[in-house]
């Protein structure tokens, strides 16, 4: 059952199993056992980044596609959301409307964009999707009555999301059960289902085409495959992947704004997990997803923690600072590239199956 859950596509690793087991108990288990906003907000963002992260994965590390506009999906999302719960009031029905109107936006743009820029190379693709991405944030800057220009939104959200809706009146383990671990829960739900049907979508025959793009296209085009469409309908899928993130996220933080969704910094940020993590492999996803976020949350905070222990040593205490907790995130980054090559994921399933592959092989 568990095979077919995961398209029968297991991580294949030990080490891969045990991580992705533990950060899922960690997500679980932490709202009730630790508490608090903020480990909940962390574990919210590690799930949307599988989300949004995953489906980049579809484009680049699945059909060889670069796209710099996948943060622009994420965030007409967000802002479809927010400016329907602004304009409309806290309601489920401005939710559904925001949304579908959001992903019917990302649809079209991505079908527009396909169709009019694959049939380029993937260097000039990326740079016609750089472009798009950048006109939309000019955009919605410019239309500041409606988006909040650079202020952004602010807006309202269900009352069964809100930290006042009680669901159980007494405490667990002294933790409020209300409707922000309402909204926790639900968003890693979706989050874990949407996880799922990307392995699905790439353990498809669709998904076999794609990989075989990627490889060889002209072979794939020989073959009698349609590179273009194949291309055009997973840009779509991903498209709307990446808006689903980006309205969840705007349901957590009841904010949307150009630098939380269409900064280049969340386009360098989904770049970065997916080369921790490993091209071509959603579990990478999660992982890079994982190892990133807990870095940039708490580096700064361990590196406060180990500096008053080294303050007596003049050339470690300038390096070793809270201050320059960036600097280690850098240095953390270019150490798992090094060591990684092809990902923390990639790296370990290839071990475990050549490991597995020699072991068959002694038996024969």
């Amino acid at each position: 059952m568990i095979n077919s859950l995961f398209s029968k596509d297991l991580p294949r690793s030990r080490i891969v199993t045990c991580t992705l087991l533990l950060l899922l108990m960690a997500m679980l288990v932490a709202p009730i056992a630790i508490g608090g906003l903020t480990i909940m907000s962390v574990f919210v963002k590690v799930a949307i980044f599988v989300v949004l992260v995953g489906s980049f994965d579809l484009l680049l590390g699945y059909t060889g596609m670069i796209s710099f506009a996948h943060t622009m999906y994420f965030g007409i999302g967000a802002y479809g959301t927010g400016i329907a719960l602004k304009s409309m009031g806290a309601s489920w029905e401005a939710i559904a409307i925001g949304f579908l109107s959001a992903a019917l936006l990302s649809f079209v743009i991505a079908v527009a964009v396909g169709l009019f820029s694959m049939r380029t190379k993937t260097i000039f693709f990326a740079m016609i999707t750089l472009a798009v991405a950048n006109a939309f944030a000019v955009l919605v800057n410019q239309f500041y009555t409606i988006t909040g220009g650079h202020d952004g939104l602010i807006f309202q959200i269900p009352r069964i999301l809100k930290p006042a809706f009680v669901i159980i009146p007494r405490d667990v383990f002294g933790v409020p059960i209300n409707g922000t671990t309402l909204s926790y829960y639900g968003i890693l739900l979706i989050s874990g289902l949407l996880f799922l049907l990307m392995l699905r979508i790439v353990n498809s025959p669709f998904g076999r085409v794609l990989q075989a793009i990627r490889e060889n296209e002209l072979r794939a085009e020989a073959l009698g495959f349609n590179v273009l469409g194949h291309r055009v309908v997973v840009s779509c899928i991903a498209a709307v992947l990446a808006c689903v993130a980006g309205a969840l996220n705007a349901l957590w933080l009841r904010f949307v704004g150009p630098e939380v969704t269409l900064d280049l910094q969340v386009m360098l940020d989904v770049l970065l997990i997916v080369v921790i993590g490993g091209m071509g492999t959603l579990y990478g996803a999660v992982i890079g997803a994982g190892v990133f976020v807990l870095a940039e949350t708490y580096l700064q905070s361990a590196i406060a923690y180990i500096a008053p222990m080294i303050q007596e040593t003049p050339m470690l205490s300038v390096i070793i600072h809270p201050d320059r907790w960036v600097f280690w995130l850098g240095i953390l980054f270019v150490v798992s590239v090094y060591y990684f090559p092809e990902g923390i994921v990639g790296r370990l399933r290839n071990r475990a199956i050549k490991r597995a592959a020699t072991k068959k092989w002694m038996r024969w």
